[in-house]
């Protein structure tokens, strides 16, 4: 081998070994925890690890001094815990959408419901100043990172994204901190430029939520807007109260505003007195069929000091969480309609109860309606056998009123001083009769109260009994509501027995239970199921009363 070979040798090692060494190459990021905060393409889904909770950040107002802004050109940012996964876009830095897993779709599609707007952000932002629309909705976030790889702090239980974007002289930076489990976020707005001393940040909702039901023409019929005007009290729009086209303007300021369906809702919430929701506009949206399924929400809200801060909840409308939030934002889910002064009490009593027998007695909802209906009647047993009785008592001195009507009609006075002479020879009065009906209305509130809480209450949905695939839902056989009205008829039957005949209650033997089937027919099984056994429990004290009404007709008159 000559001298040029191994010259030429040493020097291809000699570069080998030194390159690396004079030019080392860049570090690859650091990676982040699997539970971490991740970017992923906007047409992906959610690659999350749901095994363990949301991560912890920090606080919206903590600023973090190391971090540079890079910008991320269509991205969506996933967070998730064991309840919920919440989806963000850095289009506009609006909330997506977000997965509520512990709710499973009832519509045949698989998995959980999701709160979507059809392809429209939950909620997005744009700002106004004088007649000058920014529109943030359109422009592209940056998002806070390093090294191109979002970073967590943890020094709060929440997980922080924090978002900026400029349109024009005008900057908007949102954070969004998610509490875990909660279906809670918090967001905090700041604005620099014009917008921040001359104008206002509009918050839009989506145009509709999507339906996971089984029902979905009964889901949308629900749709609508529900707020409350501070120290006025709450109040909500369907849908179907927005002709198309029109817009109708609530003025604030407002505590909280709300976009619902049966079971679910989107609730944005003022957060001490902070800049406040100075306006809420519905506008009704064009009409793809007779039911109102679009209408479109605009809040208006007032930076102080360029400023602003809302919690946002998107979740079930559960009593519990509703009320946790505060802000009376329990009334966002009324009971009632326009009977809500005189039913909502009621409803949240009965409500109350139920949920507490579930929970003591760890029955499923099916068992906690039969025990609640016999609960009922065992309570009301008492009124119910002092109306019978006075009832009977009733029967048997109308011979005697009717001879003193014949004999003193003509005198008035003595009509009247003979007529309750009888009452108190029997130990009665003129008003015993009213006290007889009573008991019968007693219960009345109690079945209206259900009725509404059937109607939205998210605990019943989904729920099975016996041949019932879901209590909140109509029975499929009918056989609940035909149980019911043959129930009732007994009930009657029983009634009249050993009775002096009546036509007329006669007749409302047969046309009583006829209705309430009918009534009942299309509506929820849990329903039916409470009156039918309310009814079935009823029918040993009628038997008892009717057994001692033959009795007292078998005495012999003294």
């Amino acid at each position: 081998m000559d001298r040029r070979t191994v010259l030429a040798l040493v020097l291809v090692a000699a570069v080998i070994i030194l390159t690396p060494r004079l030019f080392p190459p860049a570090k690859p990021p650091a990676l982040l925890p699997a539970d971490s905060l991740v970017l992923t393409d906007s047409s992906a889904r959610p690659a999350v690890d749901t095994s363990r909770p949301a991560a912890v950040a920090a606080p919206a107002s903590v600023t973090t001094p190391d971090t540079t802004l890079v910008r991320i050109p269509a991205e969506t940012l996933h967070v998730a815990d064991t309840n919920a996964a919440f989806s963000v876009l850095n289009t506009g830095a609006a909330l997506q959408q977000v997965e509520l897993k512990q709710f499973r779709a009832l519509s045949g599609r698989e998995g959980s419901v999701r709160l979507e707007g059809r392809g429209t952000p939950l909620i997005k932002f744009r700002g106004i100043v004088g007649r000058d629309t920014i529109r943030f909705d359109r422009a592209t976030f940056r998002v806070l990172a390093t090294e191109n790889v979002l970073r967590r702090e943890t020094r709060g239980a929440h997980t922080l994204i924090s978002l900026e974007g400029a349109v024009g002289a005008d900057t908007l930076r949102v954070n969004y901190a998610i509490q875990p489990d909660s279906f809670l976020v918090g967001v905090d707005g700041q604005v620099r430029g014009p917008l921040a001393t001359n104008g206002f940040i509009l918050l839009d909702f989506a145009p509709t939520l999507a339906s996971f039901e089984a029902d979905s023409v009964d889901d949308q019929r629900h749709l609508g807007f529900a707020y409350e005007v501070a120290k006025r009290g709450s109040k909500g729009t369907a849908f179907a109260k927005l002709d198309p086209g029109e817009s109708v303007i609530m003025p604030g300021p407002l505590s909280w505003v709300a976009l619902k369906s049966k079971y679910f809702i989107l609730g944005v919430l003022a957060r001490d007195s902070v800049s406040p929701m100075a306006e809420l506009r519905m506008t009704g949206l064009a009409r793809t069929s007779r039911t109102a399924t679009l209408a479109q929400g605009t809040v208006v809200i007032q930076p102080s000091q360029g400023n602003f801060a809302l919690d946002v909840y998107a979740g079930p409308q559960q009593s519990t969480r509703l009320q946790a939030l505060g802000r009376d934002f329990e009334n966002s889910n009324p009971y009632g309609g326009f009977l809500q002064p005189v039913v909502q009490p009621f409803a949240g009593i009965v409500l109350s109860v139920l949920l507490w027998l579930r929970h003591t007695f760890d029955i499923g909802y099916g068992w906690v309606l039969v025990i609640f209906g016999v609960v009922v009647r065992l309570i009301m047993w008492p009124l119910n056998q002092k109306a019978m009785r006075t009832s009977m008592k009733m029967q048997r001195i109308q011979p005697e009123l009717q001879a003193l009507q014949t004999r003193y009609k003509a005198d008035p006075q003595k009509l009247q001083s003979e007529m309750m002479r009888v009452y108190k020879d029997h130990d009665m009065s003129p008003f015993s009769m009213f006290s007889g009906c009573l008991p019968l209305l007693l219960p009345m509130p109690v079945f209206f109260a259900l009725f509404f809480v059937f109607q939205s209450t998210i605990e019943f949905r989904g729920v099975p009994f016996l041949w019932l695939q879901d209590i909140s839902l109509k029975d499929p056989f009918y056989i609940l509501p035909l149980l019911m009205g043959i129930s009732m008829f007994v009930l009657s039957w029983l009634g009249q027995r050993n009775t002096p005949p009546n036509p007329q209650t006669k007749m409302m033997l047969y046309l009583m239970p006829a209705m309430m089937t009918f009534f009942l027919l299309n509506l929820a099984g849990g329903l039916n199921l409470y009156y039918a056994v309310q009814n079935l429990a009823a029918l040993p004290q009628q038997w008892l009363i009717a057994n001692e009404r033959a009795k007292a007709a078998a005495k012999p008159k003294k």
